[in-house]
């Protein structure tokens, strides 16, 4: 059972995946227009509302900022690489994968689900080893954009990406050491981002596969962005690009 816990959430929950919900569970005194709403949603559903101390809320989701209310729910349900290539975005002229090679910070894995599905991507896909899937953090860290936008596991990305390349695919990997930048390419055609982890980067047999290796400039000492935040700025700059050619 997973525990989803916040009101955009459980409210993404039942505008997309309402089935997966099993039971909400309220802490006694918390009202509002939005929490209302949930309940009305989840008595429409026949799904259960619970009342109870904070203490239950608290338990149910430590250290978190839950607002009160929580959702359990089974567990994600991840698609196959090919469901995610099946859904490419009604406005896009290409197909765009975004491919996270052992991200572990789930807050990470949350913002960059989310800024996938603001830039109309296929999906995401992870691995099933040696990295963050999809949690109530991350789907909290997504603001329920894990229920919009297709998320596949995979237990080997490098033939994952062989596979993506036998379709027609360009791979570009975000690599801070490398010299071009990010605004090079011109993206045309099929599109997968690799983005690696958080302190080691995209790993070396992964980096082979990759088409292209870009980098985003740094001006400052750091010495590069956090990996969500550059999701943002490459995917952005695909986008910009693919509306130059619209």
């Amino acid at each position: 059972m997973q525990v989803i816990y916040g009101i955009n959430p459980l409210l993404e929950m039942f505008l997309s995946h309402p089935a997966m919900l099993e039971k909400i569970v309220v802490a006694e005194g918390r009202g509002g227009e939005a929490l209302q709403k949930i309940i009305a949603l989840a008595s429409d559903r026949g799904i259960p509302v619970e009342f109870s101390g904070r203490e239950k809320v608290e338990k149910l989701a430590p250290r978190r900022v839950h607002q009160g209310i929580v959702g359990l729910c089974r567990e994600h349900a991840y698609v196959t690489v090919d469901d995610v290539l099946a859904n490419r975005h009604k406005k896009s002229r290409y197909d765009l994968v975004i491919i996270l090679d052992s991200i572990n910070d789930p807050q990470n894995l949350g913002a960059i689900i989310r800024t996938a599905h603001c830039c109309g991507a296929n999906g995401v896909i992870i691995p099933s080893n040696r990295a963050a899937s999809v949690t109530a953090s991350v789907v909290k860290a997504s603001a329920g954009a894990v229920y919009r936008i297709p998320t596949a596991m995979t237990v080997n990305l490098v033939r994952t990406i062989e596979y993506l390349k036998e379709k027609g695919f360009w791979i570009y990997g975000a690599d801070a050491a490398s010299g071009v930048s990010f605004h090079a390419p011109d993206y045309e055609g099929h599109t997968g981002l690799v983005l690696g982890n958080e302190g080691l980067g995209i790993r070396p047999l992964i980096r082979k596969k990759c088409d292209f290796l870009i980098s985003i400039p740094i001006r400052g000492e750091v010495a590069s962005l956090n990996v969500s935040a550059a999701a943002g700025v490459i995917l952005y700059e695909i986008l910009r690009k693919w509306g130059k050619g619209s």
